[in-house]
């Protein structure tokens, strides 16, 4: 009878008990957003890189947060300086014309990860809400990933320039140790990794101690110079982390996934402290994936030693951070079959027998979502460990189990679960021809 037989009666009856159903969107449900409210940090997962309704989803909770509960930052998944461009926008300090040319930026692949119709309305729902208030009383949009080694330099290097020629000259020369790798972030921390060329490490702390000094002299400064100073110096900090990120990613995932999400967290924290620096105290909703955002120690990621956003972010936060993670059985999803590829619109298979989507889906609702904290009850009947799906970038259906799928303790990973049976491929603001073509219809099972 499969794994839903008459033994699991009791557990599906379970769920439902304590399951809120959702007629429309996660926001429209006042318990969700009223919990999410008390905290000063709210992150909003996604179970891909590449869905429509957890794009939807998000944007609608995060502007009820800012509209109703004066939440003042979005922090998401993505590169500072591309991010600080929409955040110019938003703030009407920008010649962008539109949220389209705001979001061009992103030029890095996968494009359609913030370059995609949902993250483009949601952008021009920002820069409206600003409209009118003081700098200091607008929301607004950074990234806290750390790709842009080499955008950010030009970025530290163009503000020296500006304010202190003799200071930019200091920077370039200790930048241009990375000169001979034609900006191929990867190709140095190869050659570094491997002692084909020393590393640039004492150059970019050099660099950033130098940035923080110049933070520092600067705390009286205007809101203006206060926030430009603050962009290059988080520029620099990028720096330096990207520099130790490359170059420790040749000798195994941990170490690197490890980096970067301390990264991503350095950057929560110094956001934290600019923002309070206004008056306001600083309350963030942080866009990324379930991979980031849900507490690594309860997956099977923490066994191998790696932790992630959502466990720093307890530790840092306590219950002051509130983890809501999504997912969904099957539909459709963008993706790339290789890294570098261009998108398509690929289907998603039907969730693996015992895994969460799976059993999310025997509930028998289209949408709902689990109130996971502080509830015993629900997490005694969640308390085994099961696969959860994690699609990327990259999405390949014929490898699912050992490509998407990983073990984990869902009451103790997420203090929210909000689940979507079938869903669709978000739409690229530049779709490739394989995206409108989709993929052809499949027959299960394979017959191989």
């Amino acid at each position: 009878m499969g794994l839903f037989s008459t033994r699991n009666d009791a557990l599906l009856a379970g769920l439902r008990g304590h399951l809120r159903s959702l007629p429309s969107t996660a926001a429209e449900d006042d318990l969700l957003v009223q919990q999410l409210s008390r905290v000063k940090l709210a992150l909003l997962g996604e179970a891909s890189h590449g869905t429509h309704e957890f794009y939807a989803e998000r944007a609608a909770l995060s502007q009820r947060l800012v509209r109703e509960h004066g939440f003042n930052a979005i922090v998401v998944e993505a590169d500072w300086p591309d991010a600080w461009r929409v955040n110019r926008y938003i703030r009407g300090a920008s010649d962008d014309p539109d949220a389209a040319a705001a979001l061009s930026g992103f030029e890095r692949f996968p494009t359609w990860m913030w370059r995609n119709t949902e993250v483009r309305d949601f952008v021009e729902w920002l820069r409206e809400h600003n409209r009118g208030l003081a700098p200091s009383q607008q929301v607004g949009f950074y990234g806290m990933d750390l790709y842009s080694l080499y955008t950010s330099i030009r970025a530290v290097l163009d503000y020296l320039d500006r304010v202190d020629p003799e200071a930019a000259q200091r920077a370039r020369s200790r930048y241009a140790c990375f000169d001979h790798f034609a900006e191929d972030s990867q190709a140095y921390g190869y050659a570094a990794s491997f002692g084909m060329k020393s590393s640039c490490e004492d150059e970019v702390i050099q660099q950033l101690r130098d940035m923080n000094r110049r933070a520092a002299d600067l705390l009286a400064g205007s809101t203006e110079d206060r926030a430009a100073m603050f962009y290059a110096q988080q520029n620099a900090r990028l720096v330096r982390n990207a520099e130790e990120y490359y170059r420790t990613m040749f000798h195994g995932r941990v170490s690197s996934w490890n980096l970067r999400d301390s990264h991503m967290v350095e950057t929560l924290q110094a956001l934290e402290k600019h923002l309070a620096a206004s008056g306001h105290r600083a309350r963030m909703v942080v866009w990324a994936h379930n991979s980031h955002l849900g507490d690594a120690s309860a997956t099977e990621m923490g066994d191998i030693g790696e932790w992630n956003v959502g466990q720093l972010a307890r530790d840092r936060w306590g219950s002051e951070a509130m983890l809501v993670g999504f997912s969904t059985h099957r539909g459709t999803v963008t993706a790339a079959s290789e890294w570098d590829g261009t998108a398509e619109r690929k289907r998603v298979r039907p969730g693996l027998e015992g895994s969460y989507e799976d059993l999310f889906h025997h509930v028998g609702e289209q949408r709902f979502w689990l109130p996971l904290r502080g509830n015993a009850a629900l997490g005694e009947l969640l308390q085994e460990r099961r696969l959860q799906r994690a699609i990327g970038v990259i999405y390949l259906p014929k490898s699912e189990r050992m490509s998407h799928y990983f073990h984990t303790r869902l009451p103790d990973q997420f203090d929210a679960m909000i689940h979507v049976d079938e869903t669709r491929a978000v739409e690229p603001l530049v779709p490739e021809p394989e995206w409108h073509a989709g993929e052809p219809a499949e027959t299960y099972p394979s017959g191989l």
